[in-house]
């Protein structure tokens, strides 16, 4: 699900829209908390306003606002505010987020619900942005992200998962029951181990509907022989444990390195 945004960024960009410069942009940061996506927190709650602009820039003299000149950009609307692209805003990022977050970003563009953007349009950003700061990191990310993602902490500990050496599970895979039945949507998805491994987030505890679904679903999930492991925000400063519980689940279902 996309990143909550700032309303206060929201209203600083329009405050300052009003005397933007018709070639001028929300970009960086800014435009990435418009469009939705997941930043690390420092950036999250960072309020100045990143503007960017295409050939020279002339002097931008505001306390909290941050001019980039850029060689090329794509301009979308939101809310009547002007805001570089999903993608392009993606690449440019690759200047000041790390590994990690560049990920989660771009795995936020092509989730599974309302995506943003295709693979196709990120490896067209990656082969724009040969030759400029922060392409290494952009085409690393780029190798590492999964098009379906559901949430950022889903791709927290996938990346866990992969850095240990362990196999990359199937993300959002279907479940089928023995008669070949759909009974679950696994997040991260061991088909060959019957292995799930389920990131239980905040809409987990929504509501007793919710409760009673998630156990019912995995219930059944169980019934098929499959070993379920459940974790939540906690286990991400436990990045072992995550290890741990991932390994033993394969090597037990006759998985070996």
């Amino acid at each position: 699900m996309p990143a909550r945004e700032d309303p206060n960024v929201h209203q600083l960009c329009g405050a300052y829209a009003t005397r933007m410069q018709p070639e001028q942009f929300f970009s960086h940061v800014t435009a990435a908390i418009l469009h939705g996506l997941p930043l690390p927190r420092q950036l999250r709650n960072d309020t100045q306003i990143h503007v960017g602009v295409v050939g020279d820039i002339g002097p931008i003299r505001m306390r909290g606002v941050i001019a980039h000149r850029l060689e090329k950009a794509t301009i979308e609307s939101i809310d009547g505010l002007r805001v570089t692209s999903p993608t392009e805003t993606w690449r440019y990022l690759s200047t000041m987020v790390g590994f990690t977050s560049l990920v989660s970003i771009g795995d936020a563009l092509v989730r599974r619900m309302q995506p943003l953007a295709t693979m196709r349009d990120l490896a067209d950003a990656v082969r724009d942005h040969r030759g400029h700061r922060g392409a290494r990191l952009l085409r690393q990310a780029f190798a590492s992200v999964r098009p379906g993602v559901d949430s950022p902490m889903e791709t927290r500990i996938r990346l866990i998962i992969a850095e240990a050496g362990l196999p990359e599970p199937v993300v959002n895979a279907r479940i089928l029951n023995r008669y070949g039945a759909f009974i679950a949507l696994g997040d991260m998805v061991y088909p060959d181990y019957r292995v799930l491994v389920e990131y239980d987030g905040e809409h987990h505890f929504g509501s007793v509907e919710q409760s009673h679904h998630d156990i019912d679903r995995l219930d059944e999930v169980m019934e098929e022989g499959w070993r379920v492991i459940r974790l939540n925000s906690s286990h991400l400063r436990r990045k072992a444990t995550i290890v741990y519980k991932v390994r033993t689940a394969l090597e037990d279902a006759g998985w070996r390195r």
